[in-house]
């Protein structure tokens, strides 16, 4: 699948920080998420394609993933990877933060995104939702992300598994994106 990429095609890298390893999180899926993503940006690195990593700076008070709390910091998987761009938001997608990705891509005439990372249902399928409405043509390994267990209305609770089974059935029943494994990006 390496060859449907042209080397163009950039790596979004959405919010992989230390934060996520708060435990008031709960339980977590995909326990080789991090693996995954290290392996898409060395597969990145190695074909000199552009690679944008994307930090969560919560404003919400307490929060593991605030600016200056140690929680804020990036994953040792991408804290020193090569990246084109670096991207920082308030919001679930990547494509309201500072500087402008939209842009930044555009003026590079970027068109194929493969997005990554924390957490699966919330700013990854947001941005990638996004990408897709944009014209992106979008790729999103699916176990190089992970999530958390959460509840809803009524009490209504998804496991971590039945929360990242439902946003690949969003993606790409509904069009935004083509939803593979790492191993069919890096064609290991």
């Amino acid at each position: 699948m390496t060859d449907a990429f042209d080397d163009t095609a950039a790596l979004i890298v959405i919010d992989v920080q230390q934060g996520f390893d708060d435990p008031s999180w709960g339980a977590r899926d995909n326990p080789d998420a991090e693996a995954n993503v290290g392996r898409l940006v060395q597969a990145w690195s190695d074909a000199s394609r552009p690679i944008v990593l994307v930090r969560h700076d919560s404003r919400s008070p307490g929060s593991p993933l605030a600016p200056g709390s140690p929680g804020n910091a990036l994953k040792d998987v991408v804290a020193d990877a090569p990246h084109d761009l670096f991207v920082t938001k308030h919001v679930n997608s990547a494509f309201y933060g500072e500087p402008d990705l939209h842009a930044w891509l555009t003026e590079r005439g970027i068109r194929q995104l493969v997005i990554c990372g924390i957490q699966t249902n919330m700013c990854v399928e947001t941005t990638t939702r996004m990408a897709g409405n944009l014209g992106y043509d979008v790729t999103l390994p699916i176990d190089a992300t992970h999530t958390f267990d959460l509840e809803g209305p009524g009490g209504v609770r998804l496991t971590a598994a039945e929360l990242a089974r439902a946003t690949a059935v969003n993606v790409q029943g509904g069009g935004f994106a083509r939803v593979v494994t790492t191993d069919e990006v890096v064609g290991a």
